[in-house]
């Protein structure tokens, strides 16, 4: 008995697709987060909270650590907006960081990666490299079940 038409080529193909569309959301990510660095402006902030999050009841790891930063914009706006873990042992609050922002939406495109801050570039980085290969392999997978390779 087949569950999907085409069997284990359609299971293939769905699951490159699948994959593939979270590659692309981490890679867009990274992208706005490189942009921020390069071209958004520039003020000093801080490590205004960090907090536990929970996950819900159907995730592996039950909670989660959440940072929130915040600063002043050019305009004398105070912002705050959380980010990715900027690195391995994270913030304490209280901690000097460097904001990088649009200062179109600073609220929504804001971001601490740069120097001393790599996490929220790391791991869009790496999920699109290896959500993106493993694709790629089932892609291949599926091109060469289908008689194409």
């Amino acid at each position: 008995m087949q569950i999907l038409p085409g069997g284990t080529a359609t299971f293939l193909l769905l699951s490159a697709l699948f994959l593939g569309a979270f590659a692309l959301r981490s890679a867009l990510r990274l992208n706005r987060v490189l942009r921020l660095v390069r071209h958004g402006e520039r003020a000093e902030g801080r490590c205004s909270d960090r907090r536990t999050v929970d996950r819900g009841p159907g995730s592996e790891r039950g909670y989660a650590t959440e940072y929130v930063f915040a600063f002043r914009t050019r305009e004398g706006r105070d912002i705050e907006f959380t980010d990715h873990a900027p690195g391995p042992f994270g913030f304490e609050v209280g901690a000097p960081v460097r904001v990088s922002y649009d200062p179109a939406d600073p609220a929504k495109r804001a971001t601490v990666a740069g120097p001393g801050a790599w996490g929220p570039v790391l791991m869009p980085a790496v999920f699109s490299l290896v959500l993106g290969a493993l694709a790629v392999g089932l892609l291949l997978g599926f091109a060469a079940m289908r008689g194409w390779l």
